[in-house]
């Protein structure tokens, strides 16, 4: 009974490829590796003057042109002067126009990072006041819209197409050499190479829109496509496409001169194509490991080949799987995927786990670097998900290991069943034939008496007629006798071209029903068609793992989320997060009881609203009350005030007073009037700095 594919494991792996394509769906824009760690002028800062410069400071260096870093007044004017440039280190800064007028600016950048991602953001700082502006900083992303949806595909494609390019090669050459005469090996292989040359050469057009405009006609603009050239993503795209050429060699003397050797022969050739394959993808895979995270951050001499071997050991695993799930489900009928081959590639896939935990543990230190980034972040997040798919395929394929090693065991009693069965065929096919030697001989001896019998009233007959009469009759039947060869053979070539066409078509029914049969046969070994389930899942959670895995390439790693988190809690612990401002003013009246010390709280000290406590105490600490307290705030530099602030009495020795407005950050200068009689009093003055 032929067996198919259970409903169930159809519907999961349905599932779980509608599963990557929401993960790519959603991906939205590209968190880079570069944050914005420090500004100055600082994001919401209201500055006295106008700055020369605009500075901001990334966590890692990024590449900029004149368009890069802009800053805008508030009609949404440019008012820098179009040349972004490195101070040192990683900060980066663009020269403003001298004489700007008070008001609301904004800085609107966007670069790209050492990793190849874009970056982009914007923020607004004030001169003098804040003020109404017409620029929207909301929507500040990059690698969105339409082209950022058509290169992360692209970059899915790249990815699945580099797997089973390299690792149904690898399945081929290492696991099943007769393979290489597969058709459809042949096809799977050819078909990753297609789809990474096409993926890569629609990577190289998308890769200056992906990163400046967003725009679609901005696609085919061959001016973007040679600057593109001139970037270290750019020369990796080309660098693959080269040893896409060098990898179109490898397949056609994979499925050429190789295949068409023998066993013997073989074996010096493979060491050649496994010595220059592993080459080959050990190049393709550094195209990716020299342009993305594994290039910049700690230790980058180490983690790019630690990469490149994770790239391998994923291509390998993945591809190889496949490879075999297309080899048990399209391979021939007469050429069935043999149990030693699924061995040896059960041992490939499990040495490929080993350094894929290996090589990922290193790269989920270096990119995370603390336990809580594994839930606080993002990419942690995302590594949690890839982490527990990666448990769930090493749990399926287990199942398959048993199939594998039960497939072996029954592979064996095989060959002796089929040898019994063809000889039972042979000598049923002996018994045939000698009956039916038995009864043609006993027609021939029949025919032979009749004939006998025929002659002798034949020679009768011809002795009572005469000569003559025999002569005429010879004649006639000479001519009759030569017509009719004539026609004898004229109908037996006939009968000759028609019956060798009815004999191929004949051969090709044959064929046919032995495949169909040996087919049927194939499929109704229980051992197999477990072996083809459990390979069939494995082959739908591995597209969604690389569906995750892309995902998290361009996401911002944990350790750069958690550094600039902390540089701007760091930023922002420069000025207290309470914000309070205390000055202590000693006074001195000249009365009784006219000494003592006066002390302003004045929190947040930030241009707005403000809180204002003044406390009076003698030098010994005690509060006391006096009969009047004034204050005013004065900012000379730009002559504005004196702003009086009337604070209410609270408590002994305490006024308050809420809603203090201060209009514009600066050094403004706190002045307090003190009376502790009716004729004696004092006016102190200390500066703040307020914003």
């Amino acid at each position: 009974m032929t067996q198919t594919i259970a409903p169930r494991v159809r519907t999961l792996v349905l599932l779980l490829l509608a599963a990557a394509c929401a993960l790519l769906a959603g991906a939205g824009p590209v968190s880079a590796h570069a944050a914005l760690t420090g500004s100055d002028p600082r994001e919401g800062a209201v500055v006295d003057r106008a700055p020369a410069q605009v500075s901001l400071t990334f966590s890692e260096s990024v590449s900029m042109d004149d368009d890069s870093l802009r800053v805008l007044d508030p009609k949404g004017k440019r008012v820098d002067d179009g040349k972004p440039a490195g101070t040192g280190g990683t900060t980066y800064s663009v020269k403003l126009h001298a004489g700007l007028p008070d008001g609301t600016y904004t800085v609107s950048y966007q670069v790209v990072s050492a990793d190849s991602h874009p970056v982009a953001g914007a923020y607004t700082f004030s001169v003098g006041a804040p003020s109404d502006t017409s620029v929207s900083v909301s929507g500040q992303e990059a690698g969105g819209g339409f082209v950022g949806g058509l290169y992360g595909v692209g970059r899915y494609v790249s990815y699945a197409a580099f797997a089973v390019l390299v690792g149904a090669a690898a399945f081929v050459l290492a696991c099943w050499p007769r393979g290489s005469g597969v058709r459809v090996l042949q096809r799977l292989v050819v078909s990753g190479w297609l789809a990474l040359t096409a993926a890569t050469l629609l990577l190289l057009l998308l890769r200056g829109s992906y990163t400046g405009s967003g725009k679609v006609a901005d696609v085919f603009d061959l001016s973007l496509v040679g600057e593109v050239l001139q970037t270290k993503a750019g020369a990796a795209l080309v660098s693959r496409l080269l040893l896409l050429a060098a990898a179109a060699l490898f397949i056609a003397v994979l499925f050429g001169a190789y295949d068409k050797r023998e066993d013997e022969e073989r074996r010096d050739l493979t060491f050649g194509l496994a010595i220059g394959g592993s080459v080959v993808a050990a190049g393709l895979a550094a195209t990716w490991a020299m342009s993305e995270h594994a290039s910049v951050g700690l230790q980058a001499g180490l983690a790019m080949p630690v990469d490149v071997v994770h790239l391998i050991a994923v291509a390998t695993w993945l591809g190889g799987l496949t490879a075999l799930l297309v080899a048990l489900y399209r391979g021939p009928a007469d050429t069935p995927v043999p149990a030693d081959a699924v061995r040896r590639f059960s041992r490939v896939a499990f040495g490929s786990v080993v350094a894929l935990v290996a090589t990922g543990t290193y790269q989920s230190w270096r990119q995370l670097g603390s336990w809580t980034a594994f839930t606080d972040t993002r990419y942690g997040q995302l590594l949690l998900v890839k982490i527990g798919l990666v448990a769930v395929l090493v749990g399926v394929a287990y199942f398959s290991r048993r199939w594998t090693a039960q497939l072996a065991q029954s592979a064996t009693a095989v060959p002796g069943q089929r040898d019994k069965e063809r000889v039972a065929a042979s000598g049923g096919r002996r018994n045939g034939g000698a009956k039916g030697a038995e009864k043609t001989g006993a027609a021939k001896s029949a025919a032979a008496e009749q004939g006998g019998g025929a002659k002798g009233g034949a020679l009768g007959k011809a002795g009572a007629s005469g000569k003559a009469a025999a002569l005429g009759k010879a004649g006639a039947s000479g001519k009759i006798a030569a017509s009719g060869k004539a026609a004898g053979r004229a109908e037996a070539a006939g009968k000759g071209s028609g019956g060798s066409q009815r004999a191929a078509q004949l051969a090709r029914q044959r064929a046919a029903v032995d495949a169909a049969r040996q087919k049927r046969q194939r499929d109704a070994d229980p051992h197999r068609f477990g072996l083809r389930r459990s390979v069939l899942a494995e082959a739908g959670v591995a597209v969604v793992l690389l569906a995750v895995t892309t995902v998290l390439t361009q996401t911002e790693p944990g350790r750069t989320e958690e550094e600039a988190k902390a540089a701007g809690a760091s930023s922002a612990a420069s000025v207290p997060a309470t914000g309070a401002v205390t000055l202590d003013m000693p006074f001195d009246t000249g009365g009784q009881n006219g000494k003592g010390v006066l002390r302003i709280e004045l929190d947040p000290a930030r241009v707005g609203a403000n809180d204002m406590h003044l406390y009076v105490e003698r030098l010994d600490g005690t509060a006391f009350d006096v009969p009047e307290v004034k204050v005013a705030l004065t900012q000379k530099a730009k002559d504005i005030g004196p702003l009086p602030v009337a604070p209410d009495h609270i408590t002994t020795g305490h006024w308050s007073a809420s809603g203090v407005q201060i209009p514009m950050a600066g050094d403004w200068e706190v002045s307090v009037t003190i009376r502790t009689s009716d004729i004696d009093q004092v006016t102190l003055s200390k500066n703040a700095q307020i914003g």
